[in-house]
Parts: C-alpha cells; sequence; structure tokens
C-alpha cells in the first residue's frame, strides 16, 4: 500500500475520534485516480464552530503521521513535509463554512465525488460534493480564448521590456507567465482543456509531441540569447495557434498586432 493511502486512511480515523472535527473531504490526485508515489494528500477540515477558538491545527495534524515540517504558504494554506518527504495539504474552517465548496465547481472537473468524502457528522458534505459532479466548466468558448491570447500579449510585451532594459532574471520570470497562457491556447487546440488551471500538469501525456516540442522551445535558462530566442519562438508560436483558433473562435487578437510585435522585438 502506498505511504500517502496510510496517511488518508490515519487522517480518517482521526476524524472519527476527534469531536472536535465536524467533516472532512480531500482533493487532489487521490480523488482522480492518479495518485502515485509521488503525490501530494490535501483536504479541508472542517471544525465545529464552538471549538476552532482551541482548536490546534499543528497538533492535529503531528498526531497523524511524523512530520518534519508544518507551515502556511502564500495562500494560506498549511503546508506539510511528512517525515517520508511525502508532502500534505491542509485547510482548517469553521463548520459554517462548509459552504465554500460549491465555490470548487468552477475549478474543473471532479469525476469521483465518493473518493473526496472523508468525514461527516453534519449529512451537509455528501449533497455539496454531489453538486461537484458532472462536466466542468466550459473552457473552449471565445471569453476563455480571447483571455488567454491577450494575457499572452500583455506578459510578452512586459517580458521583452524588461529584457531590453537588461533585468533578465526579471524577463525569465515573466516567460514563465508567458508560457502559461501559451500552454491554455495549445490545450483548446488539441482539446485537452481538463487541466486549465494547472496547464503543465501531465503535459506529456496530454499533448501531442508537436505541440510538446512547442512549448519546449519556449523555454530558456537564464542566457541572454536563449530568452530572446524563447520570446521569438513563443510569438512565433502564438501566430500558428491564432491562425488555427482564428477559424473556430472570435479572436480579438489579429495578425497586425502580431506582426508589430515582431517588428518590436526585432528593434
Amino acid at each position: 500500500m502506498l505511504i500517502q493511502k496510510k496517511i488518508i486512511q490515519s487522517v480518517r480515523d482521526k476524524c472519527i475520534q476527534d469531536k472536535s472535527v465536524s467533516a472532512c473531504m480531500m482533493y487532489g490526485s487521490f480523488t482522480k485516480g492518479e495518485g502515485d508515489q509521488y503525490s501530494d494528500v490535501e483536504f479541508y477540515i472542517f471544525i465545529d464552530d464552538d471549538k476552532v477558538e482551541n482548536f490546534s491545527s499543528r497538533l492535529w495534524i503531528s498526531e497523524i503521521y511524523s512530520v518534519d515540517l508544518i507551515f502556511y504558504n502564500d495562500y494560506g494554506t498549511e503546508v506539510v513535509i511528512f517525515s517520508n518527504m511525502i508532502r500534505g495539504e491542509f485547510h482548517f474552517l469553521p463548520e459554517s463554512e462548509i459552504e465554500i465548496i460549491r465555490s470548487f465547481k468552477p475549478t474543473g472537473v471532479f469525476p469521483d465525488t465518493d473518493s473526496m468524502y472523508i468525514y461527516d457528522s453534519t449529512n451537509q458534505l455528501k449533497p455539496l460534493l454531489d453538486d461537484l459532479g458532472g462536466d466542468g466548466p466550459d473552457r473552449m468558448t471565445d471569453e476563455n480564448v480571447n483571455f488567454a491570447f491577450n494575457n499572452f500579449v500583455n506578459t510578452w510585451l512586459m517580458g521583452v521590456n524588461v529584457m531590453k532594459r537588461g533585468e533578465l532574471a526579471r524577463s525569465l520570470e515573466v516567460l514563465t507567465q508567458v508560457q502559461k497562457f501559451i500552454l491554455q491556447l495549445i490545450r483548446v487546440k488539441e482539446q485537452t482543456v481538463e487541466r486549465g488551471l494547472n496547464s503543465t500538469k501531465n503535459l506529456e501525456e496530454d499533448i501531442s509531441t508537436e505541440s510538446y516540442n512547442d512549448y519546449a522551445a519556449i523555454t530558456s535558462t537564464l542566457k541572454e540569447k536563449e530568452i530572446k530566442n524563447a520570446y521569438k519562438s513563443a510569438l512565433k508560436l502564438a501566430e500558428k495557434l491564432n491562425y488555427i483558433l482564428a477559424a473556430h473562435y472570435r479572436v480579438e487578437v489579429n495578425k497586425d498586432l502580431i506582426s508589430k510585435l515582431h517588428q518590436y522585438l526585432k528593434k
């Protein structure tokens, strides 16, 4: 048995034993049939409102499995590095905020909501999880295609400008945003938009070899020539995607604007 599954079972057992816990759900790879030895474990745990004030999440987590590190990341998520080098993410919220689960629907596809269920003493969790089922958000739309194209232009121009200023490290950082929006467009082209919010996940399996090679061409190390070539390749790829997608979507970024960007890069 994978160690992650032992941790999941330990979380379930702890929820059953601890009267402070009202409900618990899991999300991530193990709810999508994709969990393996390298996957994280991720939970939302709802605490009885009357017990929140005296509840210690750090103590609660440390009693599940041996841990080496517990901290809060930039998003306010409690992150755990278990002693076996498995990562965990824990969101502890009052029971009165359990309706937050409804807000997950626009974020993606939830193929097996039953696997998300860990524990519930409120009779609220199962109906909320059931509502997450079915088709995910429609990302094959004019709105989403334009969102990706428009943000590509914005981040591409920013990255080129700081590169021309000589800020190569910053230009390389912006390049990751350029890549993100290009990948969103590639996924629309190849109709693999289920991972629209995490476009690099399983990329090696989700897109064609041609598109993967196109993506590889817009990556770079911290060398001026490589960075410039990456931005040049990104613009060429955007032009290619614009031609393909404009046949199916009303795209606001036109070939004249892309031509101007080509000229700007040469200056």
